[in-house]
């Protein structure tokens, strides 16, 4: 790779506010011109002024300069980002990730941070990533050997060659990410690297690549239905973060997007009621979560609902579940308060700990506990309400089930800090050992043969580590 000089002309008046040993730099002001030292691929336009030919045929990003540019910048993000409060949004969420809701690899634990370039900083007050002189812009080289050292690289069919066409792409959405996460992109820690580059990123193009082929099977002038993305992951797994991250990039590029939990499609705490009564003394179903516990009528209802939005003005309500209401133990939320949803639709995001499982010989799991032999009967009709609607699947695999101990009980600290009421720790232990027996008879099949009725040239398996991070 070889540096250029490249002069960028500002979109309007920005101050220059980096403080540097005290001292602050000058103002930039509309018109003047920025020379930065850029390093950039040989034989390739310059990183930040194009959108070359790209393996997945993305949509590229407006031009902007969102790479060097701090999205925390109100006075610049107007001009290179959509406002997501005026988007159409489903999730009724905040653009920022709440702080109380931040994973420990969102945290700033050391004075040093590894920057988003793969140089060590010690960190500073950053009020804009503007410099008034020229400033080397640190080579994309180590970002770039960070990326192919991705674990997903070679199960994505990526190559260097195709990650050093696309890099700007990469930047683009790991600055994107940063904004929502408030992270600062110029001081990431290697987990928080890990985190966007070796995982949510990766998994976005995979998503958009399965969004194209999706489409390419309908004739121009078609109503194209939404495609449903099963993400069949563990409870604590990181799902959630997982999805509202995607989500977060394809309202960013286009895609009109929805999201949906099995958790939104509980059963009503009546008819909860109901179900622990006709099976008292079974552990299994006397809370919220194994098959049965959720309203498989509801379930059609919505979805079909979902994919008929393949219009302009036409609009659906999602149903949301309210988990802490009745001491934890939950509901579902007021239709009130249930965020609404504008077509036409692109992408359903439908995730679930339990998407995908097949049942089971009776013999099979009574040997695993016998309480599960009811909740099998109740998975057979499953298939019908829930897994024939996904066309793509993302399955989040893990090694131990009992490390969603930890992980359960890590959301529910998360929930209570936001001010909810959740469960005890005592609670968590006792919710989860209700799922176990699930998760021992019917995740081997998943992983071995594929979620139910999925077809594998759609299905995309990530192995993740005890820190939710994908493994090779």
């Amino acid at each position: 790779m070889d540096s250029r000089s490249l002069k960028l002309e500002p979109f309007g008046t920005h101050a220059i506010t980096r403080k540097k040993d005290g001292e602050r730099d000058r103002e930039a002001s509309l018109g003047k011109m920025i020379t930065l030292n850029v390093v950039v691929a040989q034989h390739h336009h310059p990183l930040l002024l194009s959108c070359p030919s790209l393996p997945y045929k993305f949509k590229p990003f407006s031009s902007s300069f969102s790479i060097i540019s701090s999205p925390f910048s109100h006075s610049l993000s107007k001009y290179h980002s959509p406002n997501l409060s005026q988007m159409p949004s489903q999730t009724a969420k905040p653009i920022f990730y709440s702080s109380a809701r931040r994973c420990a690899w969102m945290q700033d634990t050391s004075p040093y941070c590894d920057t988003f370039f793969g140089h060590r900083t010690k960190l500073g007050q950053l009020h804009s990533v503007f410099p008034t002189s020229p400033a080397i812009v640190s080579s994309v080289q180590d970002l770039f050997d960070f990326i192919c050292s991705g674990p997903l690289m070679k199960k994505l069919g990526l190559t260097p060659e195709m990650v050093e066409a696309t890099i700007d792409r990469w930047l683009e959405c790991g600055v994107q990410l940063c904004r929502l996460f408030q992270l600062n992109e110029l001081n990431l820690t290697i987990p928080q690297k890990t985190r966007l580059f070796h995982y949510y990123i990766p998994v976005f193009f995979w998503c958009e690549d399965q969004i194209l082929d999706h489409r390419s099977k309908f004739e121009d002038g078609d109503e194209i239905p939404p495609l449903v993305i099963g993400v069949s992951a563990p409870q604590g797994s990181g799902k959630t973060t997982l999805v509202f991250a995607l989500d977060y990039l394809f309202r960013l590029t286009g895609r009109n997007s929805a999201t949906l939990s099995i958790d939104d499609l509980y059963l009503t705490a009546e008819d909860q009621a109901k179900l622990r009564n006709e099976n008292a003394g079974n552990s299994l179903l006397e809370l919220r979560g194994n098959a049965g516990s959720h309203d498989l009528q509801f379930s059609i209802d919505t979805l079909t609902g979902l994919l008929k939005l393949t219009k302009e003005g036409m609009k659906m309500k999602v149903p949301r579940y309210d988990k802490s209401a009745y001491g934890g133990k939950g509901d579902r939320a007021d239709p009130s308060t249930w965020p609404e949803v504008e077509g036409p639709l692109t992408v359903l995001l439908f995730e679930g700990w339990m998407l995908g499982f097949k049942p089971l010989p009776d013999e099979v799991v009574k040997e695993v506990d016998p309480q599960l032999e009811v909740v099998n009967r109740h998975l057979k009709a499953y298939y019908d309400a829930w897994d024939k609607f996904i066309q793509s699947w993302l399955v989040i695999k893990i090694k131990e089930p009992n490390c969603v101990f930890q992980w359960r009980l890590q959301a529910e600290i998360a929930m209570r800090s936001d001010g909810k009421t959740g469960m005890s720790d005592e609670e968590v232990i006792d919710f989860v050992s209700r799922y176990l027996p699930a998760y021992k008879a019917y995740l081997p099949t998943l992983y071995a043969e594929g979620p139910s009725g999925s077809d594998p040239e759609h299905v995309l398996v990530v192995e993740i580590d005890e820190d939710r991070n994908p493994m090779a």
